[in-house]
């Protein structure tokens, strides 16, 4: 049986697990924590939205983003300072402007095949994870916003998706908590769920199914050796008496799935995959009282001007979550970064008791060009799956089907990727668009 190790534990690296599993792979997960999914994957914004498929690679998020700079409560902030990794991806970023429509398009109709995969696997292992099949609301304040919106809409259903718009009344049939008027779209597919919950009862799932997890490894080494690969790592369970613990492990192949560690890991198997941290911020307002609940909204919220997003988790929890900041791997919870949130939810929710919130925030591992790397290596036996920036819990079961079927292909056939990677499918539409 082939072994194959995956390095991360979040909702990439676990749904990558279980599609390997289902094709007869031996498959051991690496991961730094002692659980699954407690970086990125423990408390993000919750949708599952192929309604926020539109990638950010547009002159309109530049010159917001200049906008913005000096703003401490900015939904998009760059920390200024000099750092040639974050500007040189800054550059990548502008240069790729011109693949924004046809970027957008591919990672709709990607979202729309996760979800199935996703509600599939959850329906399959009995995983409860909060889920809410009552679609999004994309709400504008005012009719340019909403204009605007039309030209992302008409993109998203190219791409496949039922989206339409709705009136202020219609918004608040659908949402009855809504007071204000608002412009707006309704995307009845989309789902909203509790991240951290789902990658959880994966990952038990994938241990049921015979999957090998090793917590709390701080990966020191990959190489390849002897046909295969070598992975080392220092025990960070150890206990002072033996603190110098290590592990080794060999396997026939590895697959990257490290969040914004992919750089680093990919460094050491000599690869350059792009991943810049982008901190967001979400806050869990614990709903203690049945006023709190019932003022509540059910159907998931995406506010275009506060660049906020909702999920109803459950009975008793809300969560609210936005913001882009670029600041490294600067992993503090600012306070002037989560007031805002809270500011949201008592100005459109007033009976909404706040005493109560849990803040977060967490690093998305974005390429500049907002797609994910979803291929094989330079050297046979090394694979990537990651970079799914804003959109992991999103895409992460289709991205996980097609690295498992290159994996596949190449044990079979020991030749190239039988599946072609998120850029090559990019590149053979726009040569059948130059064609035309």
């Amino acid at each position: 049986m082939t072994h194959i190790a995956i390095i991360g534990a979040g909702i990439t690296g676990v749904t990558t697990a279980y599609a390997l599993l289902e094709r007869g792979f031996e498959v051991t997960v690496l991961d730094k924590h002692r659980y699954a999914a407690m970086e990125t994957s423990f408390a993000n914004g919750g949708q599952l939205s192929a309604s926020n498929a539109e990638v950010w690679n547009s002159t309109a998020t530049i010159l917001k983003g200049l906008r913005w700079m000096f703003r401490r409560d900015a939904p998009l902030l760059m920390n200024p300072r000099p750092n040639w990794h974050k500007y040189s991806w800054m550059s990548e970023f502008v240069a790729n402007i011109g693949n924004y429509r046809a970027n957008t398009i591919l990672t709709t109709r990607l979202a729309i095949e996760a979800r199935k995969h996703l509600f599939e696997i959850a329906a399959r292992e009995g995983i409860d994870f909060d889920l809410e099949r009552r679609g999004i609301l994309h709400i504008y304040n005012d009719r340019k916003g909403f204009e605007s919106g039309l030209r992302v809409n008409a993109l998203l259903q190219e791409g496949g998706l039922d989206r339409r718009p709705v009136t202020s009344e219609e918004i608040r049939t659908i949402e009855p908590t809504l007071r204000k008027d608002y412009y707006g779209f309704y995307t009845p597919s989309d789902a909203t769920g509790d991240i951290h919950k789902f990658t959880r009862g994966l990952a038990d799932a994938c241990k049921r199914r015979g999957a090998t997890f090793i917590h709390e490894a701080n990966i020191d080494s990959v190489a390849p050796a002897g046909g295969g690969f070598v992975i080392g790592w220092a025990d960070l369970s150890a206990s002072d008496a033996v603190a110098s613990a290590r592990g080794v492990l060999k396997v026939d192949g590895v697959v990257v799935c490290a969040g914004v560690a992919s750089r680093h890991f990919a460094a050491m198997l000599d690869e350059r995959v792009n991943v810049y941290p982008v901190k967001g911020y979400s806050i869990t307002v614990h709903l203690d009282t049945d006023e709190s609940r019932s003022a509540t909204p059910t159907v998931s919220l995406l506010d275009e001007a506060a660049k906020i997003v909702t999920s109803r988790l459950g009975a008793d929890r809300f969560r609210v979550a936005g913001t882009a900041e670029f600041n490294d791997f600067n992993r503090d919870i600012r306070a002037d970064r989560v007031q805002p949130l809270i500011d949201w939810v008592r100005s459109n929710f007033p009976a909404v008791e706040t005493s109560r919130i849990i803040p977060w925030a967490g690093l998305r591992p974005m390429m500049p060009d907002m797609m994910p790397v979803v291929r094989a290596g330079r050297m046979p036996g090394v694979f990537f799956n990651t970079g799914h920036g804003h959109l992991g819990w999103t895409l992460s079961a289709a991205t996980a089907q097609m690295i498992a079927a290159t994996i596949d292909g190449w044990r079979g056939l020991n030749a190239p990727p039988t599946v072609p990677s998120l850029r090559g499918e990019l590149a053979v539409e726009r040569e059948m668009r130059c064609a035309s």
